[in-house]
């Protein structure tokens, strides 16, 4: 890299965002922080603003500004408060590459922004491209805006392509670790709580991600995700759970053979794949010893236990606004989890019923996104305060 890349992160202060700051703290001479957000964690922004010593903090919730902005008064850091200010701020000449890690569909509106102002995306915000994914891609190409993924899986099959060097893919193999319910029976997965849901046995997430991971909601974001990064079928995209971890996922060639991505469960090794990109720079952390693990195991889905996955190919196939509503229902059931207003399966359960009456758009507009968002997590809501309310009798 000529000089040094400038880099946005959306959601500083969650884990991706964390593990991007590790990523500039050990590469001081190829990266910089331009602007960093976050939706609340004002003390971690704060702190993260003076070491990186940053042009622009945005606080996306706009209460928290002016407490935001007096305890950076000191520094030369401008701050600015709400989501609008972040997709004026993502378009600007001095940002070379756009971190996309805020949670959930709030992600949507400041990445299209970096889109279309032709800025390369390191995505790890898997909403986006399962709410939007035609609107975003179609932009992408148009704005001549890289889409290079984060998430462990879809960098995997992305480092696997260019091995194959153009040659046809006959499916792909997305890994799934099978998250803290694998081995356990559905009656004793119902019974689940939410401290129990959020003891993932390999990775350290946010919270909404690690319940997605127990209810293997997130693969099925996944497989939507790998439609739109890689222009393939769902049909094409397969799952096994491989609960060590090491192999991020696979790809599957028309003559019988196999390529596998290998690596010590680290994110920081495919967010600095993206950052860098297509340069690959020392890491430190623990170096994969195969010697030393001696065994990978693999088992096919259960979709008795984890029926999410089901969901998510049921919204994909059906197309157009469908996986946009399965986002937004299982935004508004995770948090109701997270709450105690629902039991475990009260999330799919509430998925499915949205998706029932889910009114069918099939090429929909960023409005029509937005629309089904809305209607989609009221009626979410509305699902749960009847459950909670036959709970209740």
């Amino acid at each position: 890299m000529e000089r040094k890349r400038r880099i946005a992160i959306l959601g500083s202060t969650g884990s991706i965002g964390t593990q991007t700051l590790d990523v500039v703290r050990e590469h001081p001479d190829l990266f910089e922080v331009e602007l960093i957000s976050c939706r609340d964690n004002v003390d971690a922004l704060v702190r993260q603003a003076v070491e990186f010593d940053v042009n622009h903090a945005v606080i996306c919730n706009e209460e928290h500004y002016h407490t935001c902005a007096d305890a950076l008064a000191h520094t030369d850091t401008k701050v600015f408060a709400g989501i609008r200010s972040l997709c004026d701020l993502v378009t600007s000449d001095r940002v070379d590459i756009v971190v996309a890690s805020m949670v959930g569909f709030s992600g949507l509106e400041p990445t299209l922004a970096a889109v279309r102002a032709g800025k390369i995306i390191a995505l790890a915000n898997k909403e986006t491209l399962v709410a939007a994914g035609a609107v975003v891609m179609a932009e992408a190409r148009r704005c001549h805006a890289p889409i290079l993924p984060v998430d462990s899986e879809h960098s995997a099959i992305f480092q696997c392509l260019l091995a194959a060097q153009g040659n046809a893919v006959d499916h792909l193999l997305l890994t799934a670790s099978g998250g803290p319910f694998r081995t356990w029976e559905k009656d004793r997965i119902a019974g689940a709580t939410k401290e129990m849901a959020l003891k993932h046995p390999r990775w350290s997430m946010g919270a909404k991600i690690t319940i997605d991971s127990a209810t293997m909601m997130n693969k099925g974001f996944e497989v939507i995700e790998a439609c739109w990064l890689f222009d393939m079928p769902p049909g094409s995209i397969r799952v096994l759970v491989h609960p060590e971890s090491i192999i991020h996922s696979m790809i599957a060639f028309e003559d019988g053979a196999v390529l596998a991505q290998l690596a010590c469960p680290d994110m920081r090794q495919p967010i600095q794949f993206a950052l860098g990109f297509p340069e690959r720079h020392p890491l430190s952390g623990k170096k994969l010893d195969l010697a030393e693990v001696g065994a990978l195991h693999f088992f096919p889905t259960d979709p008795e236990k984890f029926p999410a996955l089901g969901l998510a190919r049921e919204a994909v196939r059906r197309g157009g606004n469908v996986p946009c509503a399965l986002n937004a229902a299982n935004e508004a059931a995770v948090a109701a989890f997270l709450h105690d207003r629902i039991p475990f399966y009260g999330i799919t359960d509430t998925v499915r019923a949205v998706l029932e009456d889910t009114p069918e758009v099939k090429e929909p507009t960023l409005e029509d996104i937005f629309e089904t968002h809305r209607d989609a997590f009221r009626r979410a809501e509305a699902y749960i305060r009847q459950t909670e309310g036959r709970s209740r009798a």
